[in-house]
């Protein structure tokens, strides 16, 4: 079993919006609602690669009871844990014609602190058996900043591999606390060590940096792929894996999707190559399909042999 955790869950509305432009009335062409949240779209995902998961976090109001409505709908286990603050709603406008998109994300509900120990008690049950706890997404109004860090050591402690992907101090502090497996964007990144990437050296030194931060493996997707710095026993190998090149509908949680790929391959015993290749091509296939953590399996085996991995050289002291 692999536990997603997203605090701030969301109703995520994408809508298509040809020609897109600010200050204009448009007609969308198109719109896809779901239950959203960076751990609920990688549960849609593992979910889709026939992987065991069970979703949780918190979800509150009207909003949060529609969450939980999409998700049973959708066959995705869930638990969450049901605040006073109401859930939010975020909107994703794509552009096929000019290949954007553009995300609106509300702030979220405050969450108390019995809530917070409420989440804590239902992941110390819900974890006693799981292969990798996934941290994902942003902290909701009134949530520590080093929430992450404390349940990832406290999870360490018990032996549960714990993933994060989330952005700002709560990824640095969450760093810190040493995770299995850390994975930001490529703009996540730059924040958490302090500089662009202009190039392969640049990506090299920032593999290298979130690993010395205390990151154990470190995955960083791109709009082309991801950067890898993976762990296999005592040795250190560190890749760039680039997608096939198609024509995208949209990249929303492309990154999701690509970061449960590499958990699914992982799950079922493959090695770090053969999971880096499943990973970035069940990333591309997910930029085929509006609606984020939604991709074609098959489209995404069929997309492998066109992923190209590149080994990358060490970074000379």
């Amino acid at each position: 079993m692999i536990v997603t955790v997203t605090l701030n869950a969301a109703v995520d509305r994408t809508l298509t919006v040809p020609n897109f432009q600010r200050g204009q009335r448009h007609r969308a062409s198109a719109g896809v609602t779901l239950a959203g949240g960076k751990g609920i779209n990688v549960a849609r995902a593992l979910k889709a690669l026939g992987v065991p998961v069970v979703a949780t976090g918190f979800v509150g109001g009207t909003t949060g009871t529609r969450i939980v409505d999409e998700l049973t709908q959708e066959a995705i286990l869930n638990d969450f844990v049901r605040i006073e603050g109401e859930s939010r709603t975020s909107t994703a406008v794509v552009d096929p014609a000019g290949s954007t998109y553009t995300e609106i994300n509300e702030w979220g509900p405050s969450v108390k602190p019995e809530e917070l120990e409420m989440l804590l008690e239902k992941l110390r049950y819900l974890t006693q058996d799981a292969g990798y706890v996934v941290f994902a997404g942003s902290l909701p109004r009134d949530v520590p900043t080093d929430f992450y860090a404390e349940a990832t050591r406290e999870l360490a402690r018990r032996h549960v591999a714990t993933v994060l992907d989330t952005e700002g101090e709560p990824l640095r502090l969450g760093v810190e606390a040493e995770p299995v497996l850390v994975s930001p964007n490529q703009i996540e990144a730059e924040g958490l060590v302090g500089q662009e990437f202009h190039d392969e050296e640049d990506f090299r030194l920032a593999l290298d940096s979130i690993a010395d931060m205390g990151a154990r493996n470190v995955l960083i997707t791109t709009e082309q792929g991801a950067l890898a710095l993976l762990r296999e026993d005592r040795e250190v190998r560190r890749y760039r894996a680039s997608a096939p090149r198609l024509d995208p509908v949209s990249a929303v949680g492309a990154g999701d999707v690509l970061l449960a790929g590499f958990l699914a391959a992982r799950h079922a015993g493959r090695s770090n190559e053969e999971a880096l290749r499943a990973a970035v091509a069940a990333g591309a296939a997910s930029t085929l399909e509006v609606g984020a953590g939604r991709f074609d399996p098959r489209q995404a085996g069929r997309l492998q042999g066109g992923v190209e991995l590149q080994e990358l050289a060490p970074v000379e002291a």
